[in-house]
């Protein structure tokens, strides 16, 4: 996530438990889209941060790593207000069977939210209108149809 303008850069998504190498590797497909790579990114004081693969690709990339405060896990709100938002509006109403559907299903819930889900906290417009920065005016609703996604769970307006 870009803690400026709150969009979901990725997801990885890997059945069973993790290792060091499998972490680079989730990172790195997470990444892959992003039109810039990140210069920070939080992680917490899991032992799997500490795999010494998982530095070397941050050093290669030129990211500096953010840790939590010791016995502080909220110490990342940003974080922690996605996690809990990724819960509620997607995991908590939608089933998933594997990896491979959890893994699209996160993403059409990227897409969602970084073009369609207004926030509060950007004044009311979306990531990706924050991100590029465009002009913003009120609109017609009588000129919009409603469009769906995450199979009709969510029905923002869309122009007609």
């Amino acid at each position: 996530m870009d803690q400026f303008t709150r969009r979901i850069i990725g997801f990885a998504v890997r059945a069973g438990a993790p290792d060091g190498s499998a972490i680079c590797r989730m990172f790195n497909h997470a990444i892959a889209g992003a039109l810039t790579l990140p210069r920070h990114l939080s992680s917490d004081r899991d032992p799997l941060f500490e795999f010494h693969r998982w530095k070397a690709n941050l050093r290669i990339l030129d990211v500096t790593e953010i840790k939590t405060v010791l016995e502080v896990p909220l110490s990342h709100p940003f974080i922690e207000r996605l996690v809990g938002t990724i819960r509620r509006e997607l995991l908590d109403q939608i089933p998933f069977w594997s990896a491979r559907d959890l893994e699209r299903k996160l993403l059409h819930f990227r897409d969602y939210y970084n073009r369609d889900r207004v926030h509060a906290s950007l004044g009311g417009v979306t990531p990706e209108a924050k991100a590029t920065s465009t002009d913003r005016r009120l609109l017609d609703l009588r000129k919009y149809r409603w469009q769906y996604h995450c199979r009709g769970l969510y029905q923002p307006p869309a122009a007609a």
